[in-house]
């Protein structure tokens, strides 16, 4: 079964981070731990990198990845993310970011890896994706709101958003969130 990355086609350290990642990364505490999970080719790993972050890059195929794990404060991590097995990322981590990935079954450890205060920036297709292309099988694509119901009892949601996104090869519908670990009243919101 095809992951819903390897439909979309993959990440590339060469690429931009995603805009919803690079806007709200400022959430994350400066040097803090960052998990990138589900890292494909460590485009979000090598860019929070760059802002000063120690980066655990998680996936499947790590082969394009090599070149961060020889970085500082960078580890990488060979899992395969969907074997069923408990949660083995540990936790204690300042950011998690998730960008064109979605297993349900793992959403529920990704508040509790957090540390206090830490943020969560995710990003990816929903429902009504399948109209413009790939992904288009519904388990990779988010129902409405399932993002806000899968984090909003858990973390203060700091953003979200559903719809169509024009994008730089086609329209995709996408979900995204930016929520934290902390009363919202406690939260520096990044600047537009």
């Amino acid at each position: 079964m095809l992951t819903d990355r390897e439909e979309a086609g993959p990440h590339s350290s060469a690429l931009p981070p995603s805009a919803w990642v690079a806007r709200f990364a400022a959430l994350i505490r400066p040097g803090g731990r960052v998990l990138d999970l589900a890292a494909g080719g460590g485009r979000h790993a090598f860019f929070l990198q760059r802002r000063g972050h120690g980066i655990v890059a998680a996936d499947r195929d790590v082969s394009a990845l090599a070149p961060l794990a020889a970085l500082p404060g960078c580890s990488v991590v060979a899992i395969d993310l969907e074997d069923g097995g408990p949660w083995r990322l540990g936790g204690g981590f300042d950011g998690v970011v998730v960008t064109d990935y979605l297993h349900r079954p793992l959403l529920p450890a990704l508040p509790a890896a957090l540390a206090p205060g830490g943020a969560l920036i995710y990003e990816t297709f929903a429902e009504g994706n399948e109209r413009f292309g790939k992904p288009s099988n519904p388990d990779f694509l988010l129902r409405p709101g399932e993002l806000l119901d899968a984090f909003g009892a858990a973390l203060s949601i700091i953003a979200f958003e559903q719809g169509v996104v024009a994008g730089p090869e086609r329209p995709a519908v996408r979900q995204r969130i930016a929520a934290v670990a902390a009363p919202p009243e406690t939260v520096s919101l990044p600047a537009l």
